[in-house]
């Protein structure tokens, strides 16, 4: 497994265990200071495994790489998110199809997004939360969904879509954590960090 190099800068807080935009832009938002060492680990989903559970154990094990890569001396936040219809895990899509199939499915429903976060101390042991958050969709014009899918903003997306982009637009209601369906939900990071005393 390849080892990106975690650059040492000015001081920092802890290790973002995450190449995601998006948890970097979330996460300065706390006003804590971190560097950026993206997790490389195995995704793949156990047969039989709770799709809790799953989200669960990424962020864990992410945080844990994250720990190793910034060679055990600052604690490491790992998160993991997903996206939940009729019990099923939807994925990011493998092609631009796969992101219109994925939309089609949403259109006019109410899923789920799990998020789960993981803080892994300096002394190994972690401190965990999770988040659920209704999604409910309008019904979604097929030659939106065409357009959309042309553009890259679905394809590295959980559920082929981006709460803050193009699909806002198209979302009636949401039930829990905007942050969280970007992919960091802030009060549950913030209550962690504060528990580790990392944040005031």
């Amino acid at each position: 497994m390849n080892r990106p190099h975690v650059h040492m800068g000015e001081p920092c807080t802890l290790i973002l265990a995450s190449g995601s935009p998006r948890r970097r832009e979330l996460l300065r938002q706390l006003a804590v200071t971190f560097r950026v060492a993206p997790a490389d680990i195995d995704e793949t989903f156990t047969n039989g495994e709770a799709p809790r559970d799953f989200v669960q154990r990424m962020a864990l094990e992410k945080a844990q790489a994250g720990f190793e890569l910034g060679g055990r001396t600052l604690p490491a936040l790992g998160a993991d998110t997903i996206v939940l219809l009729d019990d099923e895990i939807l994925g990011k899509p493998a092609s631009r199809a796969g992101a219109a199939a994925m939309l089609k499915r949403l259109s006019g429903r109410t899923h789920q997004v799990y998020s789960a976060v993981t803080l892994v101390l300096g002394s190994g042991d972690a401190l965990a939360t999770f988040n659920a958050t209704a999604v409910t969709f309008a019904d979604l014009p097929a030659d939106w969904i065409e357009r959309y899918c042309r553009g890259e903003e679905p394809m590295d997306k959980a559920g082929a879509y981006a709460v803050q982009g193009g699909a806002g637009q198209y979302i009636r209601c949401i039930k829990g954590s905007y942050s969280g369906v970007m992919g960091l939900p802030l009060y549950e990071t913030a209550v962690l960090l504060r528990q580790a005393g990392l944040l005031i």
